[in-house]
């Protein structure tokens, strides 16, 4: 998560068809994809009266948006083959399982079904008119900037940034999943979301790159963003100045009673802003890890090794954790080699996908990465296992310890002394 502050057409505001009893999202084909669409910006209303049918709204009609209420915009981005989100629904109900507001979908679907990435880019400027030309008349109705909240996807991100300047960064919140970065990265701030954009600007970037770009990496940050509306975890992120550094163990020492609270990822990620000081940056990187599948939380814990080889060692650990029921979970520390010296403690970031309550046995495995050659050891005189995610918990220690490389120890652990660091 950062925290930032992150062809010819034709454009006009779709009226509710009175036709269509629950209006859906405009679902188009790849032919059109093919032929390139004209933009037209249709607005669906959603609200806890009615979460599963739409009401099409404009300027002239607002069907049952309550002004009083947050206003939450859900901008999608470049569709090349014309099919509409597939997670549009779920993000519209986690939103109104947490808080009664107003959800508005807009639909520019035609304008971003097309081949031609670059046409849908020019057209993003125009729904960002359309959408300033709304929030104008809510605002006359007695609606607050501050309620405004915006959510945008890809090409969507920017659409909101450009919505935010017109607003001089007032807009209570805006929050960009994948920001498309073609035609945008390099830009200056007036031509992509950036992080004056509104009073609060969050980010997810989630790393995949190449041909993937276009459908995983962004799908991945919306799943994400929506395990933090259904799930029953949350995902922590930890500011730091690079992904190695977060990774080594250097910056997570937020939720210590001296740093109060880490952000955490998806819609809660503004209650940060409650612990921030005039003294923290304007603009904050913070790193995280997920599983690979829902729900996504990674737990982590610090493996703390101190040694009494008389040679320096240097290698990987796997670490596993298994609970009196049987439950198991594994974390592999292989991102770069660590170096065991004598009696110099190493501490290693362990990240598992399941946290166990009680921690009835544990494992490690020692390997320095190499298929030829002899077979090292690895003597251990303490290792010190404590979460972080759970400060409270006992930590969990064990002495005198004997690893062969590549062979896994198992051993119960036992209670650290209270009054060891």
């Amino acid at each position: 998560m950062l925290r930032l502050c992150f062809f010819i057409s034709l454009m006009c505001l779709v009226r509710s068809d009175t036709d269509e009893t629950c209006p859906s999202f405009t679902r188009l084909s790849f032919h059109s994809a093919v032929v390139g669409t004209g933009l037209q910006v249709k607005l669906m209303l959603y609200t806890r009266r009615d979460p599963t049918c739409a009401q099409v709204i404009n300027s002239t009609a607002l069907g049952n948006l309550n002004v009083t209420k947050r206003t939450t915009f859900i901008i999608h981005g470049f569709r090349p083959t014309g099919s509409p989100p597939v997670w549009i629904g779920d993000l519209v109900e986690g939103l109104l399982s947490v808080e009664d507001m107003n959800v508005v979908v807009v639909d520019w679907n035609r304008g971003a079904t097309t081949i031609l990435y670059n046409s849908a880019a020019d057209k993003t400027r125009k729904v960002a008119t359309v959408l300033k030309k709304f929030i104008d008349h809510l605002l006359i109705k007695g609606a607050s900037l501050d309620d405004i909240y915006m959510i945008g996807v890809s090409l969507g991100a920017h659409i909101s940034g450009f919505v935010g300047e017109e607003y001089n960064g007032k807009l209570g919140r805006i929050t960009g999943l994948d920001p498309a970065g073609p035609l945008f990265n390099g830009k200056p701030p007036e031509d992509r979301l950036d992080p004056s954009d509104a009073q609060f600007v969050d980010v997810i970037h989630s790393d995949i790159d190449g041909m993937q770009y276009f459908k995983c990496d962004h799908q991945k940050s919306v799943y994400l963003y929506l395990s933090s509306l259904t799930e029953n975890c949350t995902v922590t992120a930890y500011p730091c100045d690079s992904y190695r550094d977060y990774r080594n163990g250097k910056c997570v020492s937020c939720g210590t009673p001296q740093k109060e609270s880490c952000p955490l990822l998806g819609y809660y990620a503004d209650n940060w802003k409650d612990y921030l000081t005039e003294k923290d940056p304007p603009m904050t990187k913070a790193y995280f890890d997920t599983a690979e599948e829902k729900p996504f939380c990674i737990y982590h814990y610090f493996v703390d090794i101190i040694t009494w080889n008389k040679n320096i060692r240097r290698g990987s650990i796997t670490i596993k954790l298994k609970d009196k029921a049987g439950n198991t979970t594994e974390s592999k520390i292989d991102h770069e080699p660590a170096t065991f010296q004598k009696y110099h403690q190493v501490s290693l970031l362990a990240r598992f996908s399941r946290d166990l309550d009680k921690v009835a046995a544990i494992s490690l495995v020692f390997s320095t990465g190499s298929v030829v050659g002899p077979r090292y050891k690895l003597r251990i005189l303490r290792m010190k296992l404590r979460s972080l995610a759970h400060p409270e918990r006992p930590q969990l220690c064990r002495y005198d310890l004997v690893l062969m490389e590549n062979i896994e120890t198992v051993f119960q652990p036992i209670l650290c002394p209270k009054l060891q660091l």
